[in-house]
């Protein structure tokens, strides 16, 4: 674990002064100062391909309108270096929540542009979920039977996945508006820890919410019931209240 540990600069050839970023809930973020362009170091559970799978999802955003940091490698070509990853520091106005609209076409033309892309090394969709037990951040069998049998009810009530119409395909994840600024080029999605191949309805309750219905609201609360389950418990079992209230 990294917890308390300050990010191996020198791995990536930097020399500069450090302070602590608030927002991180899972990882702990730090940014450099007096650097001409000054950095921003983050611990991670990902590892070595799990952040290369990034690379084509990220020119997707960036072809569609998004602006996107990056991870910049270590002077020995890794990403993950001593369990953190370095990527450039976007400044800009932060997004508030009734603003995400704003961004829909751009994330339905990053959808359209990502349909061939395989799953992400170590991850799994919520409709693989129905039969296995887990994936990225989720290991159903970590939580009480009782709350795995609803998250998979919830699941259950998207639409169908197969096809050369499946709703599948490569999602950021965790599209709120703590993730989004209004940067001088535009738009900039940040922190695609959660991206991976899902259902696009977990980024499009955001992004169409009038569009959105009840079952994709409540596959999404299972979904972060389960994925916050070991990492935030307490989060977890507030939105799991809230889950039980939904079935």
């Amino acid at each position: 674990m990294t917890a308390g540990k300050l990010p191996p600069i020198h791995l990536w050839g930097i020399d500069a002064p450090l302070e602590p970023l608030s927002g991180g809930h899972r990882n702990a973020v730090f940014r450099t100062s007096e650097l001409s362009r000054d950095l921003v170091f983050k611990s991670t559970r990902r590892d070595e391909a799990q952040i290369r799978w990034l690379s084509p999802v990220l020119g997707a955003a960036q072809a569609a309108g998004l602006s996107v940091a990056a991870p910049i490698p270590a002077l020995d070509g890794r990403y993950v270096a001593e369990g953190w990853t370095c990527e450039p520091l976007i400044e800009g106005r932060p997004f508030q929540p009734d603003e995400l609209p704003q961004i829909a076409e751009r994330i339905d033309a990053f959808h359209a542009a990502t349909t061939s892309l395989p799953q992400r090394p170590g991850f799994a969709a919520a409709h693989d979920l129905l039969a296995m037990d887990s994936g990225g951040d989720v290991t159903l069998s970590a939580l009480p039977v009782e709350l795995a049998q609803l998250c998979r009810k919830a699941w259950q009530g998207l639409a169908g996945s197969d096809g050369p119409d499946s709703p599948n395909g490569v999602i950021h994840g965790d599209l709120t508006a703590g993730n989004l600024i209004h940067s001088e080029t535009g738009p900039a999605l940040l922190d695609w820890d959660e991206a991976r191949v899902d259902h696009r309805a977990f980024d499009l309750i955001r992004t169409h919410p009038a569009d959105a219905t009840a079952a994709q609201k409540t596959a999404a609360l299972a979904w972060e019931v389960a994925c916050s389950w070991e990492i935030e418990p307490e989060h977890a079992r507030i939105v799991a209240r809230v889950l039980e209230r939904r079935i």
